[in-house]
C-alpha cells in the first residue's frame, strides 16, 4: 500500500499548510463553505472527523445542524458534537438542534420547526407518533448505544464550556437560515432529510446560495449483500435481506426497498431531491462496496496517532465486539464517512470533468423517492397529508404520487402480501423515467486501490487512514489527557457503628421532578432510610442513556456503592414479536420531544454537566456470561439490568427482611418483578406510588396527559404503561397512593426556592436552587414550560415516604381502585373506584405544604451526608494541581 502520512515534525506542518495556501491562491478560489446535517450515528461523527480535518484552506466547515428523528436524541447529540469540537480545538462552528415550531392544519411552516417528527405527522408540538422511527432500535445496538456511542462518549470526548442549554440554543432553522444566507455553500445531509426539507419549502429565496448537496442514502440499484446464506448452507437456512434494495434489518418483511435515511422521512427526501439545486447521492449501491473489512480494521488498529483516529477506532471496535452476529466485517459499512469523501473530491474537481472523483465511481441516474403506496387517491387514514383536508397539505395534487397508502409502521398489514413478501416502497430511491424523475450524480462503487499490492483493495481506505492521522488540525486532548494529575476516584461510606434504616429501592423514570426526589432520599439519615439501589426505565420522560446522570448524582453525594439497573425501553407488550428492541410508542408519544420534554429531562435542563463526572456510567460492555455473542475486553463494566439489580438486592438482605419500593414513574419496572419473581410480593414491605389520578370523579378534574386530548382523565405514570399498572395493582402488594391532586398542592416555586437560599449551605442545596430557579424561570418565558410545577410535585412521594407525620401533619383514607387497561388511549391508565371492592389502597388524603416545603429545605441543607464533591469544575481544579 501506500505509505500512510504520519508526519509529525513543525516544520512538516508548516510546509503541508503553505503547500495547501498556494494551491488555493493559485486558483484563485475562496475555500469550500460546508454545512453538515447529520443524526450523529457512529458513522456521521466518523464523518465529522474527517471533515475538520482536512485543509482549512480547501473547506471551510461552518456549522453542523442534528436531525432530532432518527439514530439518536436530542440531548445526547448535541452535547455529543460539542464535545468532539471542543476535542478538536473548533467551538467556532455553530450548531442547531431542535426547535418549537409546527405546522399547521392547513400546512403552514412556523418558524423553528425542530424536525422532531417525520413532516407528515408534524403538527404544532413535538410530541407524536413513530411510523417511521419505530424501525430504530431503542436500546442496545439501537438508540441508547448511539447516545451514549456504547459508553466511549464520556470515557474519552472532552468536556468544554458548549453545552445544550433552554431557550439559549440556537434551533436548527436558525442555524441554517443564518449559515446559508452569508453566501454559496454545500450542504451535506447525512441523516434524514426533515430539518433541510423543513428549510428548503420555508426559504425558498435561499436556494440560490446552495451550490450542490451530497446526499448519503437511498438504494437505487443496490442489493443488500447481508442476510444472505452462505454458498454451502443447509436447505434449512432462510435468508434475509439478501437481495433487497434496502437496509432496513427491522423492517424488510414490509419494505424491502428503503434506506434507513429515506424512509425516516420519505417527504421530506422528496423535497430535497426535486429542490431544483445539483445533487449527488452516494447510495448503498456504493456503501456496499465498501465494508470494514479485516484487513482495513487491523490496518486501522495499527495506526492510531490522533486522538480522533483513536476515538474513531475505539467506536468501531466497541461496534464490531457488540456485534449481533459474525458478519461484522461484511455488513457493516463507510456509509457517511465515504459520502464526505467522494463529496469533498468531486469539490476538489468542480473545474475538471463532472464524473471525476478519487475515491468512487460516479453516473447520472434519474430518480424519485417514493412517498406513498399506489393507488393513489385514496382515503385509508394513513395519509395525513390528505385524509379529513378539502386541500391537501402544501397544495400537493390530490391523486398525485403523494396521495396514496403512507405506510403506519413496520408491522403495517397493507404491506404484506399474501405469502408475507413485503410491498411497501415509502423511501426507496426508484429509478425511473418521466416528468416526476430527476437527474442526479450517483456514486455506483467504491474504487479500487491503484496500489493493486496493498492489503487495503479500496482507495478510500488509505484516503481515510491519511487524513483521520494527519498531525494537522489534530484533537488537543482527550477527557483524562487534558488533566495532568487526571485520578478516577470512587466514592462509598463508611456506615460502620450505624444501624441501618430498612431496605429501600428507588424506582424512577429520570425526569427532573425524579432526581431532585432523589437528592432528597440521598439526605435522609441511613438510620432511617437504607437505599439499597435504583431502577431506572426509558418509558418515560428521559431516554435511557440519562443514566449516566443517575450516577453523576450518586458520586456527587459520595454513593457510587448504590448500584443502578436499567430497565426495558417498552411498556409491557409494546415490542413486537421476536424483537424486543422494536417496538410501538403508542403510550410513550404522549412525551414531548423537545422543549420540557426529553430534550430538557436528558440533559437536566442544561445542567447535568455542571455535576461531577462518576468513574461510573453506561457501557455496551457485555459478557457471553449474559448471552453476549462475545467477550467485550471489560465485560466487568456491563451496566447491570434492572431484574438483576432487583435480584441482588434480595439476596444481600438478612433473612425475614423486607424490601419497601418508592415508584415515580411508569410501574413498568415493578411489573416486570412481580412477573418474573413469583415471591417478590412476600419481600417487599409496601410500594409507594407516586401517581394515579381518582379526585376527577367528585370535581372533574382533569388529568395531565396533555398531548392526547381524547383521554382528560390520565395521569401520566399509570398512562404511560397502563398494563404494567393494571398488574401491579391487581397483585398482592401493601400499597400507598400518592395521587395527582395532591402533588399539584406543591406548586409554589418561590416558596421552595427561598427556602433553599441560605448563606453557606451544601453543594446538594446549591444545584438544586439552581434547578429549580431554571424551571421557574422558563416557566415564566415560553408555553412549552407552562407545566414545569408538575414536576415540583413529584418530590412529594419521596418526601411522604420518608418523612414523620407529625409535622407533615399527613392523612389516608383507604378506596377500593382499579386501573383501565384495554388498548384504547382515550382511557388507558385512568383509575376508578372498583365497586367490587376487591382491594384496598391507602390514599393520600391531606398535608401540610409549608411543612413539605420546609422538610425538603432543611435536609438539603444539612452537612450531615453531604456532598463530597460539588461539581465538574471542583473535579477540574482537583485534576489541574498535585
Amino acid at each position: 500500500m501506500r505509505k500512510i502520512c504520519l508526519c509529525s515534525t513543525p516544520l512538516c506542518t508548516l510546509i503541508i499548510a503553505v503547500i495547501g495556501i498556494a494551491i488555493s491562491t493559485v486558483h484563485g478560489a475562496s475555500p469550500h463553505r460546508i454545512l453538515l446535517d447529520t443524526d450523529v450515528d457512529t458513522d456521521d461523527f466518523f464523518a465529522i472527523l474527517y471533515l475538520l480535518k482536512l485543509n482549512r484552506s480547501e473547506f471551510h466547515f461552518q456549522a453542523i445542524t442534528v436531525n432530532t428523528n432518527s439514530w439518536t436524541n436530542a440531548g445526547h447529540a448535541v452535547n455529543q458534537i460539542y464535545d468532539i469540537l471542543y476535542m478538536m480545538g473548533r467551538d467556532d462552528i455553530a450548531v442547531g438542534v431542535g426547535g418549537e415550531g409546527g405546522i399547521s392544519e392547513n400546512g403552514t411552516i412556523l418558524p423553528n420547526v425542530g424536525g422532531y417528527l417525520p413532516i407528515i405527522d408534524q403538527g404544532r408540538g413535538t410530541a407524536g407518533p413513530c411510523r417511521y422511527r419505530q424501525a430504530i432500535p431503542i436500546g442496545s445496538g439501537g438508540r441508547l448505544d448511539i447516545d451514549a456511542n456504547f459508553g466511549l462518549r464520556r470515557s474519552f470526548l472532552p468536556q468544554g464550556r458548549r453545552r445544550y442549554s433552554p431557550l439559549r440554543q440556537p434551533t436548527t432553522q436558525q442555524v441554517l437560515i443564518k449559515t446559508i444566507s452569508e453566501g454559496p455553500i454545500s450542504v451535506f445531509t447525512t441523516g434524514v432529510h426533515t430539518n433541510f426539507a423543513l428549510f428548503l419549502m420555508s426559504n425558498p429565496h435561499l436556494k440560490k446560495n446552495i451550490e450542490h448537496i451530497y446526499i448519503m442514502g437511498g438504494g437505487v440499484r443496490s442489493k443488500n449483500p447481508t442476510g444472505c446464506c452462505p454458498k454451502n448452507s443447509s436447505s434449512s437456512c432462510q435468508p434475509q435481506q439478501c437481495g433487497d434494495h434496502g437496509n432496513m434489518f427491522t423492517a424488510f418483511r414490509s419494505n424491502p426497498y428503503a434506506e434507513f435515511n429515506f424512509f425516516s422521512d420519505p417527504f421530506a427526501a422528496y423535497q430535497v431531491i426535486h429542490s431544483g439545486i445539483p445533487v449527488t447521492l452516494v447510495p448503498l449501491d456504493a456503501t456496499n462496496t465498501i465494508p470494514i473489512t479485516q484487513q482495513f480494521f487491523e490496518m486501522f488498529e495499527k495506526n492510531q496517532d490522533t486522538y480522533e483516529a483513536q476515538y474513531i477506532f475505539k467506536s468501531l471496535k466497541m461496534a464490531r465486539d457488540t456485534w449481533f452476529d459474525d458478519q461484522f466485517f461484511t455488513s457493516y459499512f463507510m456509509w457517511d464517512s465515504f459520502m464526505s469523501g467522494v463529496a469533498t473530491s468531486s469539490m476538489r474537481n468542480t473545474d475538471k470533468e463532472n464524473l471525476e472523483n478519487e475515491f468512487a465511481e460516479m453516473e447520472y441516474i434519474n430518480i424519485t423517492v417514493i412517498t406513498s403506496n399506489e393507488p393513489y387517491g385514496i382515503s385509508d387514514g394513513s395519509n395525513a397529508l390528505f385524509d379529513g383536508h378539502k386541500i391537501p397539505k402544501f397544495d400537493l395534487r390530490k391523486n398525485g404520487v403523494h396521495s396514496g397508502h403512507v405506510q403506519t409502521g413496520i408491522h403495517d398489514p397493507f404491506c404484506f402480501r399474501g405469502n408475507g413478501t413485503g410491498i411497501c416502497k415509502d423511501g426507496y430511491t426508484e429509478e425511473i423515467s418521466g416528468p416526476d424523475s430527476v437527474r442526479v450524480r450517483v456514486a455506483t462503487r467504491a474504487k479500487p486501490n491503484r496500489d493493486n499490492t496493498s492489503t487495503l483493495d479500496r482507495e478510500y481506505y488509505v484516503g481515510f487512514l491519511d487524513v483521520i492521522n494527519r498531525p494537522q488540525q489534530r484533537g488537543r486532548f482527550n477527557f483524562t489527557s487534558e488533566f495532568p494529575y487526571y485520578k478516577e476516584v470512587f466514592y462509598k461510606p463508611d456506615f460502620n457503628g450505624k444501624k441501618l434504616g430498612k431496605s429501600v429501592v428507588f424506582d424512577m423514570d429520570m425526569s427532573v421532578g425524579d432526581f431532585l426526589a432523589l437528592i432528597y432520599l440521598l439526605k435522609v439519615p441511613v438510620e432511617e432510610i437504607n437505599l439499597k439501589a435504583i431502577l431506572v426505565t426509558g418509558t418515560g420522560w428521559a431516554n435511557a442513556a440519562t443514566i449516566d446522570v443517575v450516577y453523576d448524582v450518586l458520586h456527587m453525594m459520595g454513593r457510587d456503592d448504590i448500584a443502578v439497573g436499567l430497565g426495558d425501553s417498552f411498556d409491557l407488550n409494546q415490542f413486537y414479536p421476536n424483537h424486543s428492541n422494536i417496538g410501538d410508542c403508542k403510550y410513550s408519544e404522549a412525551i414531548p420531544h423537545g422543549s420540557g420534554g426529553r430534550l430538557d429531562s436528558d440533559t437536566l435542563y442544561g445542567l447535568a454537566r455542571d455535576l461531577p463526572r462518576s468513574p461510573r456510567r453506561y457501557t455496551a460492555e457485555n459478557s457471553i456470561d449474559f448471552g453476549a455473542p462475545r467477550n467485550t475486553d471489560f465485560p466487568q463494566l456491563r451496566q447491570p439490568l434492572a431484574l438483576e439489580v432487583w435480584k441482588s438486592v434480595v439476596e444481600s438482605i438478612d433473612h425475614g427482611s423486607k424490601i419497601t419500593i418508592l415508584t415515580n414513574g411508569p410501574l413498568t419496572n415493578l411489573a416486570n418483578i412481580l412477573l418474573s419473581d413469583t415471591n417478590a410480593s412476600s419481600i417487599i414491605q409496601e410500594v409507594f406510588i407516586l401517581g394515579g389520578h381518582i379526585e376527577y370523579m367528585n370535581n372533574k378534574e382533569k388529568g395531565n396527559v396533555i398531548n392526547i386530548p381524547s383521554n382528560e382523565y390520565a395521569e401520566l405514570n399509570m398512562f404511560l404503561d397502563p398494563l404494567a399498572a393494571k398488574t401491579v395493582f391487581d397483585s398482592s402488594l401493601n400499597i400507598t397512593l400518592i395521587p395527582l391532586h395532591m402533588q399539584r398542592k406543591l406548586n409554589a416555586f418561590p416558596e421552595i426556592i427561598k427556602r433553599l437560599g441560605k448563606k453557606n449551605t451544601t453543594p446538594e442545596a446549591l444545584f438544586a436552587q439552581r434547578l429549580l430557579k431554571r424551571l421557574h424561570s422558563l416557566q415564566q418565558k415560553h408555553h412549552a414550560y407552562r407545566n414545569m410545577d408538575a414536576f415540583l410535585g413529584e418530590i412529594l412521594g419521596a418526601i411522604i415516604f420518608s418523612g414523620d407525620k407529625k409535622p407533615l401533619n399527613s392523612t389516608f383514607q383507604v378506596e377500593h381502585l382499579r386501573v383501565i387497561a384495554e388498548g384504547r388511549t382515550q382511557e388507558d391508565g385512568q383509575v376508578i373506584v372498583d365497586t367490587r371492592k376487591t382491594k384496598g389502597f391507602k390514599v393520600l388524603e391531606d398535608f401540610n405544604i409549608v411543612s413539605c416545603y420546609n422538610i425538603f429545605a432543611e435536609h438539603l441543607d444539612s452537612r450531615e451526608q453531604s456532598a463530597i464533591i460539588g461539581s465538574f469544575d471542583e473535579q477540574k481544579r482537583l485534576w489541574s494541581s498535585p
